[in-house]
């Protein structure tokens, strides 16, 4: 099967692959796309890796959309396909790769967002034979896993560009919003302890994420009146109802143990940190980037600015916003 980009799709089988927590899967499915062809140097290494991770929301597919692949993919543009092998995987608990929902349910392993870097790098390792990578780009989710691939695997990676996330301890807005979520459904009498036979529904009426998450001169743009912002919140939980529960709970606490802040001197890679004055969910009001980097450095960020059509948070799937900033990073980089 391939996307619309004629970008393939595989599947990578890690037997008894290990979680953080000590459980073990026989077999842990991690699948992945890939755009470009891989170019090897004078010894036989793949030299053009290029690794993009998505948001909590997405899957590998969503590089693939025209609001994010056209500003990056194209001749001329920062990732050219005729010049980079791009691997975009599906992270653990989303789209083809394993998940509770696939059949184990709420007996899934209670996988972090470590787990799913080091899933990440058998893929490349063990099965795509790629030793070095020249950047880990990711969104939001993406952008904390790369701030996770600077830690892990420090001598692996060239360069981290990572969008619309922070540097530090799950906490504060970030934290009650996903809070909120997981308690709606494990507070759900649909949900069963996670065995239902029926999707529970009564957790997708309270859709807070997606109010946390949008911009809220966006929101008010499409709920200016009552009556339109009941079609609009009716719209969130007809969304929110598309997605399995448990997957979904699981996506949600695959994050409470994240905390790069106190391994920030293992990253070696250069970094480009880009964020949004208008996120809500990551205010720039609380300096996490600029302590951050004083601990980098080859570490420097930017906020972009609010303009008349950012999306908040949801203004990393802007990618012509910050496209410009990774093409100039990037060429930086060859430079050097």
């Amino acid at each position: 099967m391939q996307h619309p980009l004629n970008a393939p799709e595989g599947d990578f089988v890690i037997e008894n692959f290990s979680f953080g927590n000590g459980t073990t899967l026989p077999e842990l499915r991690q699948h992945y796309s890939t755009l470009g062809q891989p170019q090897y140097d004078a010894v036989g290494n793949i030299n053009n890796a290029v690794l993009l991770l998505h948001n909590t929301t997405g899957t590998s597919r969503e590089w693939l959309a025209p609001e994010l692949s056209e500003p990056l993919f194209g001749a001329g543009q920062p990732l050219p396909r005729s010049q980079f092998f791009v691997v975009m995987p599906d992270c653990i608990g989303f789209g083809r790769s394993s998940k509770p929902s696939d059949g184990l349910r709420a007996r899934f392993p209670n996988y972090r967002y470590d787990d799913l870097v080091a899933a990440q790098h058998r893929l490349l390792t063990d099965h795509l034979r790629i030793g070095h990578l020249r950047l880990v780009l990711g969104l939001s989710m993406g952008g904390m896993l790369t701030w996770l691939w600077g830690e892990m695997f420090p001598d692996f990676v060239d360069a981290l560009v990572p969008v619309a996330c922070q540097p530090g301890p799950m906490s504060g807005r970030n934290w009650i919003q996903r809070r909120m979520a997981i308690e709606a459904i494990r507070n759900d009498p649909g949900w069963q302890g996670g065995d239902y036979k029926q999707q529970p529904t009564n957790y997708a009426l309270t859709p807070i994420g997606a109010i946390f998450t949008q911009s809220v001169v966006r929101i008010q743009e499409l709920a200016p009146t009552r009556a339109e912002a009941d079609a609009f919140y009716r719209r969130m939980v007809e969304n929110a109802r598309k997605g399995d529960a448990n997957d979904r709970l699981y996506q949600l606490e695959a994050s409470m143990e994240y905390d790069p802040s106190a391994k920030l001197e293992r990253i070696k890679a250069r970094v480009l940190a880009i964020n949004f004055a208008d996120d809500e969910l990551n205010p720039p009001q609380l300096g996490t980037l600029e302590n951050a980097m004083a601990q980098l450095p080859a570490g420097r960020f930017t906020i972009l600015p609010a303009t008349a059509s950012s999306r908040g948070h949801y203004s990393a799937q802007q990618a012509a916003r910050w496209a410009p900033l990774l093409a100039d990073f990037l060429r930086n980089q060859s430079q050097t």
